[in-house]
């Protein structure tokens, strides 16, 4: 057998042992976080120009290993005023897909969320948000595609042999929940700045996680630290920056980086027909992130790619993950639209 096939074999090996100990292994994750802020934390829920929001991402990584990582995110969110202040509230639902490894091990999330955004200044834009999120995990893998010990006879792979998991059921639920908390204010000449920070705590209720049925082996707690900062350099240009730290069980990890933006033309409105953004990120000690990101209009689309620069390099040849976003951000036509308001969450 062929070393790039070991390798293939080896690799494929460790994530079934991760979708069979799931407890060692990380949540799911996106280079493009930024294009998935509920499952950074359910307060960023809102934290836009417009009234509602709908936002999807496609990830696929290491094709260049075996079939290892196909992972989609979709979220919805709708903001609107209460009260005879400037608050506002937002509902929103989150819905993930991955599917992973050898074996198939596809997760599933259906998460509602619900964040209430409380103004702090009559004058400027400043918020305090508190959001909740919960919802239905569903898990799953294909144990005709298993292959064990007990299935090699004489040195020789036999399919027909039983794998010995006879206590593994193929699929489980169980239920998850989520609070967060961020700030969120402009600042600067004319209030052209932005800037938001966060905290989440992920898995609060600390879900089951075992196809063994073993309901010793938890979800660890996923802690998560968010700041964003976007400068306005002039009336083309301006610079985003974006960052997030994760700790969940002896895993941490931590990816920031920024984008440069630049308006093209305008409509009759005086608002830019384009905008073009090119930046880069960094995956702490794992990735380079390139993203080209174009905005017209309401809609709004980014690419990135992952280049490896863990010691996976050497199995991967350096490549990682692709992925491509899509956004759409509006306004309805109704009297208390955030489109009339002076002060609203913004980012």
């Amino acid at each position: 057998m062929s070393t790039g096939r070991n390798y293939k074999r080896f690799f494929a090996g460790i994530i079934l042992s991760l979708s069979l100990l799931p407890a060692t292994a990380q949540d799911i994750h996106f280079s493009q976080f930024f294009e998935a802020p509920l499952l950074r934390n359910p307060s960023l829920a809102g934290i836009y120009t417009g009234d509602y929001r709908i936002q999807g991402v496609y990830r696929d990584q290491w094709n260049s290993i075996t079939n290892a990582y196909r992972t989609g995110s979709l979220n919805a969110e709708y903001k609107m005023p209460v009260g005879v202040g400037n608050d506002f509230i937002t509902t929103g639902i989150q819905a993930v897909f991955d599917k992973a490894g050898t074996v198939g091990l596809t997760t599933t999330h259906i998460l509602p969320a619900l964040n209430y955004h409380k103004s702090l200044s009559d004058e400027k834009t400043m918020y305090l948000s508190l959001g909740f999120m919960g919802g239905l995990i569903r898990k799953s893998i294909d144990v005709t595609k298993m292959t064990t010990d007990n299935q090699y006879f004489g040195g020789a792979y036999d399919g027909s042999l039983p794998t010995g998991e006879n206590f593994l059921t193929p699929n489980y639920s169980t239920w998850d929940a989520s609070v967060g908390m961020s700030f969120n204010t402009t600042f600067g000449e004319e209030q052209a700045n932005s800037m938001f920070v966060g905290f989440a705590y992920h898995h609060l209720n600390r879900p089951k996680n075992s196809f063994y049925r073993n309901r010793s082996i938890e979800l660890s707690p996923k802690y998560v630290g968010s700041v964003g900062v976007k400068w306005r350099l002039d009336d083309l240009s301006a610079v985003t920056l974006q960052a997030d730290h994760s700790v969940q069980g002896s895993y941490a990890e931590t990816i920031g980086g920024a984008l440069y933006s630049y308006n093209l033309g305008s409509d009759l409105d005086g608002n830019p027909m384009y905008v073009l953004s090119g930046g880069l990120f960094l995956r702490w000690k794992d990735a380079l992130v390139p993203v080209v990101k174009v905005e017209w209009g309401h809609l709004s689309t980014a690419l990135s790619y992952d280049v490896n620069v863990s010691p996976l390099k050497t199995v991967s040849m350096g490549r990682g993950g692709f992925e491509i976003s899509l956004s759409y951000i509006g306004f309805l036509q109704r009297d208390n639209s955030s489109e009339y308001k002076m002060l609203c969450p913004k980012f």
